[in-house]
């Protein structure tokens, strides 16, 4: 009865058989790729490049962009190894479960619905300023009441209807079948690289070389440098640094922030109960997602800031408002249109990703079983489903908006500093195991990785970093209440079927048959 109790590899694989429990595998490595592709690029590169840029970078956002882009490249790798060692739903919390023991795949669990619930009402509430804007080309206006940044506890009462429904019509596609979303999601995908393409592209005969300079501008005081502030890093007050902006330390605070743009490629080890061979398709799908991204985002970085001088960038809507600056409406009416349907594939993947997560959660029992039950025509969790699209449709339309954003952040670093510390445990635990991708000079890189994490955890907000303890202290509550006694681990009872299949195989007896 142990919290450091873990569940075996075998147990895990084993678990994926069971009939009422079953997701059907049907994704191949260009889905897997585009997936992670279509949840990755989306609210980072069309909302986060302009108002970091603007605010703390400069020019320099493109280093941003690269640590971050190291950090993820160190955790992507121990994603992989894991998801091709262990191909079963659940991501970081089916690894954790497996090495480092319940308590911490419980941690890593709650961390991942928090990424993800919070993510895609954050990208949602972003779809619905993009589609204001689209609408307001062609001379429509919704109702403020009804629009982007409505909501009960802000200036504008009212809900934001169009991220409601947004959330509402992919919660209704990820119901009936992981194959159509991804159908869906491919269409929507090859849009979003075409607007990205786009702007790389046009935007390379408007720029101007003045603009880079000077490249890493001098740190300057922060508007909120007097005394103590809670939007401060946590870093700049524990070591007693007066609040700035700019210069390195910009820059690096910069790339906690940005690493919001990467979240997605981990997303896709959501998904390794569903792929045709996982050996091989999940780190192709994991590692070619990340690189696309990757370039996509420093292209895109050099180009928005080389048009726009970073002091005159809008930070809200960046990559529109750049074209719109050199007289090129119509480019930034495009831009937008590109904006909607980037936007509906990272809160479609994002959604995707949380069922798949409470879905593994409950088939542990450590969060009511009967949710993982799947429907017995599409073979989706649909209960499941159904719970993250009614949570999502409430933070979305009724949270103020920019509330919550960083702590998608420091809820995704958490589980990479874990699942880096896991495979360096998992290697000397079972060095039994077959793994058709390993971390290469493991455990170097895979420390590496936990401490950048954990650096760029750091440099998150202190308000963010008390948000998240408490929402840990919720988590801790709820595995006390309930998870803790009813893991399966802990009862040892066995699903129904696995009564069934262990009698029908000798390997439990039958009950007497006494008559009754």
């Amino acid at each position: 009865m142990s919290v450091f109790r873990t569940k075996s590899i075998e147990q895990s694989i084993a678990d994926t058989d069971e009939p009422e429990y079953q997701l059907k595998k049907s994704l191949t490595a260009l889905d897997l790729t585009v997936f992670g592709v279509g949840v990755v690029i989306g609210a980072g590169i069309f909302t986060l490049t302009g108002r970091v840029a603007h605010q703390m970078t400069g020019p320099a956002i493109v280093i941003s962009f690269v640590v971050a882009a190291i950090c993820c490249a160190l955790a992507a790798m121990c994603y992989a190894e894991f998801a091709s060692t262990v191909p079963v739903s659940g991501s970081a919390y089916t690894f954790s479960y497996a090495s480092l023991g319940e308590v911490f795949a419980w941690i890593i669990g709650w961390d991942l619905i928090l990424e993800m619930f919070l993510g895609a009402s954050v990208v949602a509430q972003g779809w619905s300023a993009y589609l204001g804007v689209l609408l307001g080309k062609f001379g429509i206006e919704l109702p403020e009441a009804l629009a982007y940044g409505a909501s009960p506890f802000s200036e504008t009462k009212g809900i934001d209807l169009m991220a409601i429904l947004l959330i509402v019509a992919l919660g209704v596609l990820i119901t009936v079948g992981i194959k159509e979303s991804m159908r869906v999601n491919m269409v929507l995908v090859g849009v979003k690289l075409f607007i990205v393409l786009f702007v790389i592209v046009a935007g390379i005969m408007f720029i101007n070389p003045a603009n880079y300079t000077p490249f890493v501008p001098e740190s300057a005081p922060a508007e909120a440098s007097a005394g103590f502030s809670w939007t401060q890093p946590l870093i700049q007050w524990l070591t007693g640094a007066a609040p700035a902006a700019f210069g390195w330390s910009g820059v690096f605070a910069g790339a906690a922030l940005v690493f919001f743009a990467y979240i997605g490629f981990d997303v896709v080890a959501t998904t390794a109960e569903e792929a045709r061979n996982p050996q091989k398709d999940l780190p192709v799908g994991i590692i070619a997602s990340l690189t696309i991204c990757t370039v996509l985002y420093g292209a895109v970085a050099l180009v928005v800031v080389g048009m726009v001088n970073y002091k005159e960038i809008d930070p809200s809507a960046a990559l529109a408002n750049a074209f719109a600056y050199h007289g090129q409406s119509w480019m930034a009416t495009l831009i937008a249109a590109g904006a909607v349907a980037g936007l509906t594939t990272v809160v479609l993947t994002l959604m995707i990703g949380a069922t798949r997560v409470i879905f593994a959660m409950s088939r542990d029992n450590l969060l009511p079983v009967g949710l993982a039950r799947v429907h017995p025509t599409f073979r989706t969790p649909w209960r499941i489903s159904l719970a993250v699209t009614i949570a999502c449709s409430l933070f979305a339309g009724l949270t103020p908006i920019g509330l919550l954003e960083e702590m998608v952040n420091i809820g995704t670093l958490t589980a990479f500093i874990l699942v880096s510390i896991a495979v360096v445990l998992l290697r000397r635990q079972r060095p039994d195991l077959k793994r058709a991708f390993k971390v290469p000079f493991s455990p170097v890189l895979p420390i590496a990785s936990a401490l950048i994490c954990f650096y760029l955890t750091l440099n998150l907000s202190i308000e963010t970093w008390l948000r998240f303890l408490v929402w840990m202290a919720l988590g801790f509550a709820i595995y006390a209440v309930y998870g803790y006694r009813n893991a399966r681990l802990a009862t040892g009872k066995a699903l129904p079927h696995d009564i069934q299949r262990a009698m029908a195989e000798g390997v439990v007896p039958r009950p007497p048959d006494d008559g009754k």
